[in-house]
């Protein structure tokens, strides 16, 4: 019978094996979090408290740097009205599309390269290159080339990190360990087991975070090419509350893009997280 018992019938034994000072160290981190979390909160409703005080007492001018009723009173106004949804899905839509097309692009790229020594000798100076250009500069090119339409916002958005991506993930490639491309190669493997069994699995942790980092990336690029070449979303709606002194948009515009760039940057930690667990229990 004793041999019928499932390993979970033993957890509650092994949580009586954790000693006290370890529970005190478990307590210590929980503690320690909770702080964090509660300073963070703090010093954000401070902030939003001092600019509402100050803007009730004159202090500054609401109607330059707004206040967080009147942002609050814009944004249910455009809520009521549907135009608010309308500028945060196309901004997301082509930040979406462009963080796609930049990591697809990228990640093939990158593997060419390592295919290929000649070729990543070749193109990697011009690369260099363009990754170190101001990409501001491309847009008034773009428009004229690809006019006021959403490609060129595309391929805006694609310039600021895709060149980037292509060295970082290169670097990666190139950085691992040979001993065990080697041991494929010993073994008869193609260069495709070595892709597939080595390089990609390898550089997983790059990988992710080039993700990332692609991610706040491609939003930038985004509004970028929508103050040019936009008539809807957010940088658009930035761009033209600025110049029709709408200035509680521009706030609204701001804070909506924080939050997009923190649940879009949660979504790579959610995939990162269970990317490891399929990891581990492959392991």
């Amino acid at each position: 019978m004793p041999k019928r018992f499932s390993s979970k019938r033993r957890l509650p034994s092994e949580r009586l094996c954790i000693s006290e000072e370890q529970r005190m160290y478990l307590s210590t981190i929980r503690r320690r979090k909770l702080e964090v979390n509660f300073i963070r909160v703090f010093i954000l409703a401070a902030f939003i408290f001092a600019w509402e005080l100050c803007a009730k007492l004159g202090v500054i001018n609401d109607f330059i740097f707004s206040s967080p009723s009147r942002i609050v009173g814009c944004f249910a106004d455009m809520c009521a009205d549907g135009s608010l949804y309308r500028h945060v899905w196309v901004t997301l839509y082509e930040t979406l599309l462009c963080f796609s097309l930049v990591i697809i692009i990228g990640l093939a790229s990158a593997v060419l390269m390592w295919l290929s020594k000649s070729f990543s000798e070749v193109i990697e100076p011009y690369i260099v290159v363009l990754n170190s250009l101001p990409k501001s500069a491309l847009a008034p090119i773009l428009i004229v080339w690809l006019g006021n339409n959403i490609r060129t916002i595309i391929i805006s958005a694609i310039s600021v990190a895709v060149f980037g991506t292509i060295l970082t993930l290169y670097t990666g490639f190139m950085e691992t360990d040979q001993d065990k491309i080697k041991l494929i190669k010993t073994l008869g493997g193609t260069r495709w087991h070595i892709l597939t069994k080595v390089l990609l699995p390898g550089n997983l942790a790059v990988i992710l975070n080039t993700m990332k980092v692609n991610m706040g990336l491609s939003l930038v690029g985004v509004i970028i090419g929508e103050f040019l070449a936009a008539n809807e979303g957010l940088g658009y709606l930035i761009i033209y509350g600025s110049q029709v002194f709408k200035l509680d948009w521009v706030m609204l515009s701001i804070i909506i893009l924080c939050i997009m760039a923190t649940f879009l940057y949660q979504l790579i930690n959610l995939l990162e997280k269970l990317l490891s667990r399929n990891v581990d229990k492959s392991a």
